[in-house]
């Protein structure tokens, strides 16, 4: 047998003022950048999970046409897409379909909207990959595939985590490599689309299987830039520790996505930057605990927000900078939200800035709590959803207040002059870190062990 799987990513914001802007704004354009480079994880795992005397073959959306996957005699194209790739992944496989190449499909909008990935597959794959992969391919070979297999519901065990296939990545193309260390947030935001998948028992990779996932990742770059598929790497903050120890020898460049709290744990920050932590991205949503606390089921962030510019500033003397994430578009946020925004990441220093809109994502409780009250936009397709295109209507803003209020943000935030304040600010937070540790005779965590 011999399977293609297709990765389909990048940022493609469908309103022209934003992409105009991007081209010139450092900010957006460098993340969008990186996005762009990442490998798919959960097709490098899939391919772990296969077995050794299936040929594979890892390709990015753009890069091949169905007629080559036939040509070449693949038997089967594996495509895991996000929303906004949805319809350019339909139109893909339709193709392969067409010309008589099955199709496996999964990922998170797939796991959502299972009915509407079957019109353009012949396999749905929901839930996590590692439990229904096995399942199919172990069908393909009886000759009796079915067309779905669910595993929603069921928890894969970090602990039988495999491989992901890292040696079927170009290692030319790609300036940051993918690890999962955790799986799962216990912080139930409204909004957050791999929550909803991904909600179930919080997970954590064995120490020992992150090792062998970094000694193969070094074996292929010496000095590889790591960023972690992770949703909350620090929930459990001993656990959190134990991993960062695991990091020393190697020597690594990192980066994670966490929460604020990361702040309140002194031994956990001199891990972080002892380890080679160069920034963790913290959703912060807005700096109006009002909003915060409107866009999470559960209380969490909207208690953090008053002490969020103590800890940004904490987080930052510790050499580690901060990606401060704001979404616009909640109800409670009106034309006073755009500046406050701006003053906030310009007073704390934030290194980086990531502004988004609130996106109804399927399967989320605000994409259920909208369409209730009608508010999802009419003629909005799936490519809209960007994170940097309207889909429904404000509470206390116009549509068109709402993208002219971001394309500001965009042009106040990324300019080069606000990009130069904030890292002078975060260089001269970091210096006073450090200062003020020599001061308390801090020992480094490597020496000391």
């Amino acid at each position: 047998m011999k399977i293609a799987l297709l990765a389909m990513s990048g940022v493609r914001v469908k309103s022209d003022e934003l992409r105009a802007l991007g081209v010139s704004l450092p900010g957006f354009l460098e993340r969008g950048q990186v996005i762009a480079s990442l490998p798919s994880l959960g097709l490098l795992t899939l391919g772990g999970c296969t077995e050794e005397d299936v040929e594979l073959g890892y390709f990015e959306h753009g890069d091949i046409q169905p007629e080559e996957l036939v040509s070449r005699g693949f038997d089967l194209v594996a495509v895991s897409t996000f929303t906004a790739q949805a319809l350019e992944a339909y139109e893909f496989t339709d193709r392969c379909r067409a010309l008589g190449l099955p199709v496996a499909m999964g990922g998170l909008h797939v796991s959502m909207l299972p009915d509407e990935a079957r019109d353009h597959a012949d396999h749905v794959l929901l839930g996590d990959g590692e439990i229904v992969w096995p399942e199919l391919l172990s069908d393909l070979r009886r000759g009796s595939a079915r067309p779905l297999y669910d595993g929603r519901g069921r928890d894969f065990p970090l602990e039988k985590a495999p491989l992901p296939r890292y040696d079927l990545l170009d290692p030319e193309r790609y300036n940051r490599i993918t690890l999962q260390t955790t799986r799962s947030c216990p912080h139930a935001c409204t909004f957050c689309a791999s929550g909803v998948l991904l909600r179930g028992a919080y997970r954590k990779k064995p120490l020992d299987l992150v090792r062998r996932d970094l000694d193969a990742i070094t074996s292929i770059w010496p000095r590889p830039f790591i960023e972690l598929a992770d949703d909350n790497t620090f929930v459990d903050k001993e656990w959190g520790k134990e991993l960062l120890r695991a990091f020393l020898p190697y020597g690594l460049r990192w980066f994670t996505e966490t929460d604020i709290s990361v702040a309140e744990d002194e031994e956990l920050l001199d891990l972080l930057r002892e380890s080679g932590c160069r920034q963790v991205l913290i959703g912060l949503e807005d700096v109006d605990s009002r909003v915060v606390a409107e866009l999470e089921d559960r209380p969490f962030k909207a208690g953090r927000v008053e002490t969020a510019a103590r800890a940004i500033r904490k987080i930052q003397e510790h050499g580690v900078s901060v990606n401060g994430c704001f979404v616009l578009g909640a109800d409670h946020q009106d034309g006073a939200t755009f500046r406050r925004i701006a003053r906030f990441a310009r007073d704390t220093g934030l290194a980086e800035v990531q502004v988004t809109l609130l996106t109804p994502f399927p399967g989320t409780p605000l994409r259920r709590r909208l369409a209730a009250e009608g508010r999802l936009l009419p003629g909005v397709d799936w490519g809209h959803y960007t994170l940097f295109d309207a889909t429904f209507q404000p509470r206390l803003l116009t549509v068109r207040e709402l993208e002219e209020g971001l394309a500001w943000l965009f042009q106040e935030l990324y300019s080069a002059e606000r990009v130069r304040e904030r890292r002078r600010a975060f260089y001269s937070q970091s210096r006073q870190g450090a200062r003020r540790r020599k001061r308390n005779g801090a020992k480094g965590i490597l020496r000391t062990g």
